[in-house]
């Protein structure tokens, strides 16, 4: 009897010994231990959601409007207080007056204008002799979307300005009025935008900064969850065994995903679903990628804070190296090497593509074929950590 139950025993540790823990086990697991580690289920599930929530909402207004601007007359004519008028009329500034150029710039500097016109002297007077006549605009570079705003409401009010004293020139001269005013733009401009139709910040920046959290956060809770194991000693299983857990964690990022492509972009207005199942897909293929690298950063780190320290900090450069806030091949050529070791750089512009722009699969298969290659690397580099960190066991 008691020769029995030592065998007994003996096949029940078998079965639960890292090398025989099956693809199933480790994955029912890994769902049990991030629901019960509060972190983690923060960090992997809690902390996106809120984040599609509340990161958008200061974009909320998408297009600014009645940025505040200074205008310097000099002139003091008709002709300039026509300017004037069109620029105070135009729904992108909101008008100012100011003595002098140096009062302009000095609220500039204080941050009360975002940049200001100067009309010269003797404006109309160039004007009605034929010369060739000038205004200045100024706009402060630290803030583009402000600077395009200044830019483009001056420049409209001066433009249509300059087209109504043509027309009158024409029609002086004899011309028909109708084909005096077709005649003031030779090629007639007509911008239409196709993907970011309301042309507004958040529909740009917010999809591809999803990307990011996604990425950042699916990273940080596997690198906290494989530290706490480690500091357990239950972080050895066999290559199942790992497989399973990347599943795991996966599938919880797979439906996190699927709430910011089926529900948080629909909130918020910016567009979405030009393809879907091919957003699915991606999603498919890029959860497991960036789950197997928190693997292989949990097995690196070997504790559960030291995630949170390195990997908070690094989701600003993550994103630069993307290439999709600034022109890739503007990088150093080195950052242009390292930037492809990260998987946003092929996920971020795979994803606008597949779901804003409605690029087929085929057109964005190097991002796949890319994400497909990483997940190889990340792979390998796990084994390869798994063979050399010691398989301790734990003690009660």
């Amino acid at each position: 009897m008691s020769a029995h139950s030592n065998h007994t025993y003996s096949k029940a540790n078998l079965a639960d010994t890292p090398a025989s823990q099956s693809f199933w086990t480790s994955f029912i697991q890994t769902f049990k231990d991030v629901f019960s580690d509060k972190g983690v289920l923060l960090m992997l599930i809690i902390a996106p959601i809120i984040y599609g929530f509340f990161y958008p909402w200061p974009y909320s207004s998408e297009v600014v409007n009645h940025v505040p601007v200074g205008i310097i007359d000099h002139d003091n004519s008709n002709l300039s207080r026509t300017l004037v008028r069109y620029a105070s009329a135009s729904p992108y500034l909101d008008t100012e007056r100011f003595i002098n150029e140096q009062a302009a710039k000095e609220a500039i500097w204080s941050d009360q204008i975002a940049g200001y016109m100067v009309i010269p002297a003797g404006l109309e007077e160039q004007v009605q002799s034929g010369e060739q006549a000038h205004v200045s605009i100024l706009g402060n570079g630290g803030y583009f979307i402000l600077n395009k705003n200044v830019q483009l409401g001056f420049s409209q009010a001066v433009g249509t300005v300059s087209a109504g004293i043509k027309v009158k020139k024409s029609i002086a001269k004899g011309a028909y009025a109708p084909t005096a005013a077709q005649n003031t733009q030779a090629v007639p401009l007509r911008i239409m935008p196709l993907y970011n139709q309301t042309e507004g910040y958040g529909a740009y920046v917010v999809p591809a900064v999803s990307v990011i959290i996604l990425q950042q956060t699916l990273l940080m809770a596997t690198a906290m969850l494989i530290g706490t194991w480690y500091e357990q000693r239950r972080h050895s299983t066999s290559v199942r065994g790992w497989l399973g857990r990347i599943g795991a964690l996966s599938s919880l990022s797979f439906i996190v995903g699927c709430f910011y492509y089926g529900w948080a972009f629909e909130l918020h207005h910016y567009p979405r679903g030009q393809n879907m199942l091919g957003t699915l897909l991606f999603l498919a293929l890029f959860c497991p990628t960036v789950a197997t690298l928190g693997c292989v950063l949990g097995l690196w780190f070997r504790q559960r804070e030291r995630s949170m320290q390195i990997l908070i900090f690094i989701s600003l450069p993550i994103f630069f190296l993307s290439g999709y806030p600034w022109p890739a091949d503007q990088l150093p050529q080195v950052l242009q090497v390292i930037r492809w070791l990260v998987p946003t750089t092929p996920a971020i512009n795979t994803s606008v593509q597949l779901n804003q722009m409605g690029a087929s699969v085929s057109q964005v298969a190097v991002g796949f074929y890319a994400l497909a290659g990483l997940w190889l690397l990340y792979f390998v580099l796990l084994l390869f950590l798994r063979k050399r960190i010691p398989q301790r066991k734990a003690y009660l």
